[in-house]
């Protein structure tokens, strides 16, 4: 008999082949089985679930629902069903359904602590707040295990969390919260880490930071061990709030004499430092000066500090950064307030020059000194520049013209010297001439470098790459400063070529993408990208690089699933992140869960997510609605709506990473906040004409067809009238939009060359395509008013006809002209004639929509006249010219579609023409050298 207790239970038997099935994507036997089960075990509930996600898989929804719903109704309380329904409820995207099926399962089995943990669970997913607070305690009661109750106090801070009143909060959820935690205290029930934590989370949020800084300090403090230091930065971070700069600089001062190389701990420093003299403190005669121990308060106990912190590191057995960077940090704030004390520290260039000699082989020591170049004065950049040179062991041979490193180290030193150059804008000073001889030294050096990284894996990165980038910029400086139009193509061929050496350099892939974009050749871009593996958030990061271009350079398939790479990461975030906070509850990972959600709802107020969900719904409409009625399908699939606008305008949050790209600009040539700004304005202007347009187009379907006369009560009763309202009222705010983005554009900003590329607002206004979509829907407006109004808009809606037509030529006109031309043996792009020939099909298609909405007022209404006229036996009575003026339009209109179809096959032709494909690189090194020569001679010329 005690063996039989260890038998498998019959029914996991049973349902084993099915959860094989589905484990195996073979969904259609799945179903077939748990078929068979069922004839044999009609009460087999799981067996009707499994059934149900098999048929979820295969696209049956609706009876996956259904018979989910069947079993759910029974309320079952085996794992089994359990297990199944939430993997399904999961699938179908309803987690709401799972909180119905454990709060069932928790009646009829009140004291499991199995379901109500997955109840707990199952409200986290949803977010509600009190009942998981509830849910928590209830738990407790049953088991009374701390993690257990911590989840329900954690529960009272997301309610604090997610109020919109703010004093609701603090006078209610956290004080509530914190008595909860004060009685585990009192009653020595604090176990872990976490619940230290949490405890520290509630006295921060309700600005207790004397009683935080206590419990830290106390006997609860010993418990936060997990991480480095944690104790001590807790302690900082309430120093600061309180302003207790004493301690502040002491506890640093005391964190540094540990470790003299953590850079956090001396900004920490310094700020106290300038804080106690501003404040005048001086310190207690007779007792200790604070809790942490001794304080430094003057400009020379600083610099004394940092001498001393040098003068340990020289006796270090492993070089320290940090003591170096923070002499000439404690300079540059010196020389901030005017302080004449900075030459008791000694001369920047030289500690510069002596960093240099000691930390220049270092891929850091750029980004080190690049902070600090300030210090020095523009007429020693020269100077600077070559006395770091001079100690570079570089050598001259008889093969090469330049003196070339001889090991890893020196490239890396000429590597930073070369960077710092650029940096200080020695090379932007420099002529034509000057720059290609740059160009070509650093591509010679670049060969060189390439010997000292033969043994490297193609996941590597070469030790001279930085040569050929550099190279590049200086020949980005030629093309778009100085008109150099050959210079570009050597551009690309030296990425190209670079990146045959380091196929896994992000810098070559990035920059290419950003020069092809703009040459207008977005079909390499494609591959580029997807080499660089994007993941998770850099979906939103650097997302903007594919879909700014895709479709506005026609490649609409890629457009397509470029917003859909970024769409199933936006929309997988909700999930995603419900399981992290579930795991952070189930871990005690309490302060990572308001982190969680702020990142969720960062996400969900993404400028990126709200630019390709539009985007993607225009395209959408554009490739897919070819009439009025497949328009109308589409609209209601995509559940548009022109009265709602689900975009969070005032919440929007700029996550693109517009640093993305390396840059080695000077300061009033890099990417400033004040571009940010500006850009961030500039798409956010973009995006509201763009979504004004596809709510004014998804109203089209919504516009009743059926004739009434004026003032009709019949009209205002059935809300056709509300709907012509609301196009009219996205009318105008289109008009408002249109002029904020005319008067913005006004102001001619010049983004950085690797800065964020513009939006295409400026081509919407210039090529005509903005007047000819807005006169459209004006069109829409005064149809209506014949629909409604009789014959009194005739003559507007034949000028209408007349100027949209002229409009639309002159719109064409501007998509005309070669792609490349060809002059004075130099190619030239024109990739704004592409995005004027989408710009002009996206136009069409509105004016296709729009002529549809027309034939179905005038259709009607031209065979209620003749009805009239039978009644009244008149023969000689003239239609209205209303009709003539349509059929016009519509047989010019005609013409103009052929004429287009006939431009574009003449563009394929002369795309084919050129064989592209046929071109290669051959011989890398003689093109690149007879490309520089060109243009020597060019510019001689």
């Amino acid at each position: 008999m005690a063996a039989r207790g260890h038998v498998q239970d019959p029914n996991d038997r049973r349902l084993r082949p099915i959860y094989d099935y589905l484990d195996n994507g073979n969904n259609k036997m799945a179903i077939q089985q748990a078929d068979k089960l069922l004839k044999k075990h009609k009460d087999l509930h799981c067996a009707k679930v499994l059934k149900a996600i098999g048929l979820q898989r295969t696209g049956k929804q609706d009876e996956a629902y259904a018979l989910a719903q069947e079993v759910a109704a029974l309320e079952p309380t085996d794992d089994n069903s359990l297990q199944a329904l939430t993997i399904l409820y999961r699938e179908m995207h309803r987690p709401e359904l799972v909180t119905k099926l454990y709060e069932a399962a928790v009646k009829k089995v009140p004291n499991s602590e199995e379901y109500h943990s997955h109840l707990f669970m199952a409200y986290a997913r949803v977010g509600e707040y009190k009942k998981m607070q509830q849910a928590g305690m209830a738990l407790y009661k049953i088991v009374p295990k701390n993690p257990y109750y911590f989840w329900s106090v954690m529960s009272l801070i997301m309610q604090s969390i997610s109020a919109q009143d703010e004093n609701l909060s603090k006078t209610m959820f956290l004080p509530l919260a914190e008595r909860m935690v004060e009685k585990m205290v009192k009653e020595d029930k604090i176990e872990a880490e976490a619940e230290v934590e949490l405890y520290y989370m509630i006295l921060e949020r309700l600005e207790k930071y004397q009683e935080a800084l206590d419990v830290v300090r106390g006997k609860l403090g010993e418990k936060l061990t997990s991480e480095l230091q944690s104790r001590e930065n807790k302690c900082m971070a309430m120093y600061k709030k309180l302003c207790r700069w004493p301690e502040c600089n002491a506890l640093s001062r005391r964190l540094l004499l540990k470790n003299s190389d953590d850079w956090q701990f001396y900004i920490t420093y310094f700020d106290s430092v300038f804080q106690l003299i501003d404040e005048s403190w001086t310190p207690p005669l007779e007792e200790e000066h604070s809790l942490e121990g001794e304080v430094h308060y003057s400009i020379e106990q600083a610099v004394k500090f940092i001498e001393e912190r040098i003068t340990e590191e020289s006796k270090s057995t492993r070089p320290l950064r940090g003591p170096y960077l923070a002499k000439l940090e404690l300079i540059r704030r010196l020389r901030c307030r005017g302080c004449n004390d900075e030459y008791k520290l000694g001369d920047p260039e030289e500690l510069m020059f002596q960093y240099f000699k000691k930390f220049g082989d270092k891929p850091c020591c750029f980004t080190d000194l690049k902070v600090f170049v300030d210090l020095l004065p523009s007429s020693q950049y020269t100077k600077f520049i070559s006395q770091l040179l001079e100690v570079i062991p570089l050598s001259s041979t008889a093969e090469s013209e330049i003196a070339l490193p001889a090991d890893i180290k020196a490239l890396q030193q000429h590597l930073c010297v070369v960077q710092l150059s650029r940096l200080l804008g020695i090379y932007h000073a420099m002529d034509k001439k000057q720059k290609l001889t740059v160009v070509r030294e650093l591509m010679l050096r670049y060969h060189h470098g390439l010997e000292f990284g033969k043994t490297c894996l193609k996941t590597e990165l070469q030790f001279s790459d930085y040569y050929c980038l550099l190279a590049v910029h200086l020949l980005l400086d030629l093309w778009l400063e100085e008109g150099e139009e050959m210079a570009v193509w050597q551009c690309l061929t030296l990425l190209e070529e670079g990146l045959s050496h380091s196929p896994s350099n992000a810098q070559f892939k990035l920059l290419l993408i950003r020069i092809y974009c703009r040459l207008g050749a977005f079909e390499p871009v494609a591959e580029l990208y997807s080499s660089l593996d994007a993941k998770h958030i850099q979906h939103d990061t650097i997302g903007y690089l594919l879909t700014r271009y895709a479709e506005s350079l026609g490649h609409y398939a890629a457009a397509s699933q470029s917003c859909n790479f970024a769409l199933r990461f936006f929309h997988s975030n909700q999930k995603d992140t419900s399981e992290y906070i579930i795991q952070a509850y189930k871990y005690g990972a309490f302060e990572k869960i308001p982190e969680f959600i702020a990142f969720r709802n960062r996400l969900n107020s993404s400028l990126h997510f709200a630019q390709v969900r539009t985007e993607r719904m225009l395209l959408d409409l554009l490739l897919e609605a070819n009439i009025s009625s497949s328009l109308e399908e589409s609209i209601k699939s995509m559940s548009l709506s022109p009265e709602e606008d689900d975009i969070p305008w005032k919440d929007l949050r700029d996550n693109r990473d517009l640093t993305v790209l390396f840059n080695w600009d000077p300061k009033d040539r890099d990417i400033s906040e004040e571009h940010r700004k500006l850009s961030l304005e500039e798409e956010t202007l973009w995006l509201r004409i763009r979504s004004l347009t596809l709510r004014l187009v998804s109203g089209l379907p919504t516009l009743s067809h059926s004739i009434q006369p004026k003032n009709s009560e019949k009209t205002a009763e059935n809300g056709v009238s509300s709907k012509i309202d609301t196009i009219r009222s996205l009318l105008q705010q289109l008009e408002a939009a249109v002029d904020s983005g005319k008067k913005f554009l006004e102001q001619k900003i010049q983004y950085p060359v690797l800065g964020p590329p513009p939006t295409r607002m400026a081509g919407f206004f210039s090529n005509g395509s903005c007047q000819c979509q807005t006169s459209l829907f004006y069109l829409v407006s005064d149809i209506y008013e014949l629909d409604t109004n009789g014959l009194e808009v005739q003559e507007r809606i034949g000028n209408s006809f007349k100027s949209l037509i002229e409009r639309l030529t002159d719109l064409f006109n501007k998509c005309k002209g070669d792609l490349i031309e060809v002059r004075d043996g130099t190619l030239k792009t024109q990739p704004n004639l592409l995005e004027n020939l989408v710009f002009f099909v996206e136009t069409i298609s509105i004016t296709q929509w729009v002529s549809s909405y027309c034939d179905g007022v005038l259709r009607p209404f031209k065979s209620n006249l003749q009805k009239k006229k039978k009644k009244k036996k008149e023969t000689n009575v003239a239609m209205p010219p209303v009709f003539t003026h349509f059929l016009d339009y519509v047989t010019e209109l005609q013409t103009l579609t052929s004429n287009v179809i006939d431009h574009i096959k003449g563009l394929e032709v002369f795309l084919t023409a050129l064989k592209l494909e046929e071109l290669s690189l051959k011989d890398t090194l003689n093109n690149w050298r007879w490309s520089l020569a060109a243009i020597e001679i060019q510019c001689k010329a």
